[in-house]
């Protein structure tokens, strides 16, 4: 238990891999012992609790360092053990209480395992030597707020910001000017963008998947295939990238940090634009915990979402892997992230969505959305913090074809709920719920449409392809933006 840490959570310590010499175990175990009560300190070696409000983020389930993911509860639980609060709720509620909220917008690195179960005492006095001893203890006892951030950010930026990460929270706008992508391009355009999705299928047949990519190209400007949503493994989101570019059809490949690590993202990234993938959605995705037996390691996290943009602005920009190579031609790359605008209070979720446009999000995908008048605190909160003129926004809307399936993402799926008289539409409906269905998507669609700040929509088709060219058709949308797409 802990004096300090809100999750009243106790979980090991991580321990190296390697000999270390007795000075150092002494003095690592002494940091546990005090660390330990006080913050549910793990010994991870990269500590960020400077950063995030004196709680340690490495309670959180998934290991997340930057942000909370999409999938909490109403309650604002964490939907992977529901007898937690979401610990990262708990740090951004204290660190605007304590008026630290900005401080949250830095992109923090993944951790380095070679520090993991080491301490970081050690670390801390060295560069407060170097820093000289005296000149940090009069900077800390100064009331020179700038000269004391500066001392401060020279012991303390350089812990957890290593050379090899350089992680900070400014916004970094890509360098280069003509679009890399249709989707890139249409959305520049100014036209009201349809990006979709079609359900990747279980097995290596992929005569079913060209024939759903085949019949609602005509509709849309990209085509999204899912990572192994649920957890539930299918065709990947690369194969079904590479079928759709050979059907002469826009994929934004889908990759999701579950099942990633930070050698396979580099990787994959330099591949990527062989294959003419150039639209990359960068995902946390959903635990281990929703997918079936037997079920795989869920303990951490190699990644999350903002460090897979971090990672992949710089390799596109910047042209360095992240131990600092230097490659001769950059991919190039569209970057999306996710979001879940309900997810926590709508200027909390804002600062959680300015920190992916930062590290490299140039659009944005929401999750289901089934109360388009909730929205607008959110786009309220995204346009205080000048958000709205830097990434693209596609919200996201699903056809209900059966009170089955309401009631089953309502239920099971972390961060979608379904307001109640919708759920009651559905039921009532009977025989009739896919007609039912679709007057919910077309109503969804127009109110989507009015609202300022939404560049376009992603409809999730469910594995129900069948229904998106009469939602594009049925919805409104003027003739000539239907072909132009």
């Amino acid at each position: 238990m802990s004096a300090i840490k809100p999750s009243g959570r106790w979980q090991p310590a991580f321990y190296p891999f390697r000999k270390e010499r007795a000075a150092k175990r002494v003095l690592a175990r002494t940091e546990l012992l005090v660390k330990g009560p006080l913050f549910g300190c793990r010994m991870c070696g990269n500590c960020l609790l400077q950063e995030t409000a004196f709680i340690c983020p490495m309670e959180c389930p998934k290991g997340m360092r930057n942000g909370p993911c999409g999938g909490t509860t109403p309650e604002l639980r964490c939907y992977i053990d529901e007898t937690r609060h979401c610990i990262w709720n708990r740090i951004y509620r204290r660190a605007e209480k304590l008026g630290r909220e900005e401080m949250l917008l830095e992109v923090l690195p993944p951790l380095d395992w070679q520090k993991a179960g080491t301490e970081t005492w050690g670390e801390v006095v060295s560069l407060i030597r170097k820093t000289g001893t005296m000149t940090f203890l009069g900077a800390m006892f100064s009331k020179d707020r700038e000269k004391k951030e500066k001392v401060w950010d020279g012991v303390f930026k350089t812990i957890r910001q290593p050379a090899w990460w350089q992680g900070d929270a400014d916004y970094h706008a890509p360098l280069y000017d003509e679009p890399v992508s249709e989707l890139e391009r249409e959305l520049r355009s100014g036209r009201f963008v349809i990006a979709t999705e079609v359900t990747p299928p279980l097995s290596a047949d992929s005569e079913k998947l060209i024939k759903d990519i085949e019949l609602v190209k005509p509709f849309v400007t990209a085509i999204n295939f899912t990572d192994s949503s649920s957890a539930r493994p299918r065709m990947s989101s690369i194969a079904c990238s590479r079928v759709a570019v050979e059907c002469k059809a826009e994929p934004v490949f889908q990759i999701s940090a579950r099942d990633t690590t930070r050698t396979g993202l580099q990787a994959d990234a330099i591949g990527l634009n062989a294959l003419g993938i150039y639209n990359v959605l960068c995902l946390t995705g959903d635990s281990s915990r929703v997918g079936p037996s037997p079920m795989s390691n869920m303990n951490m996290l190699d990644i999350d979402s903002i460090q897979m943009l971090w990672i992949l602005r710089r390799m596109r920009d910047e042209g360095i892997y992240l131990d600092g190579r230097k490659m001769k031609k950059p991919p190039k790359l569209f970057l999306g992230a996710a979001t879940s605008p309900f997810a926590s209070e709508p200027h909390l979720q804002a600062l959680r969505d300015h920190k992916k446009v930062n590290a490299g999000a140039q659009f944005m995908q929401t999750n289901l959305i089934f109360e388009p008048e909730r929205l607008d605190p959110w786009l309220e909160a995204l346009d205080k913090r000048n958000i709205l003129g830097k990434v693209y926004i596609l919200i996201g809307i699903a056809p209900l074809k059966s009170y089955r399936v309401a009631e089953y993402l309502h239920t099971k799926v972390p961060g979608v709920t379904i307001p109640a008289t919708i759920l009651d539409r559905m039921k009532r409906a009977g025989e009739a719920a896919p007609e039912e269905g679709l007057r919910i998507a077309l109503e969804l669609t127009e109110a989507i449409k009015k609202k300022q700040g939404i560049n376009g929509m992603h409809i999730m088709s469910l594995g129900w392809e069948a229904i998106i060219p009469r939602i594009i058709t049925e919805s409104g949308l003027p003739v000539k933006q239907i072909t132009a797409l």
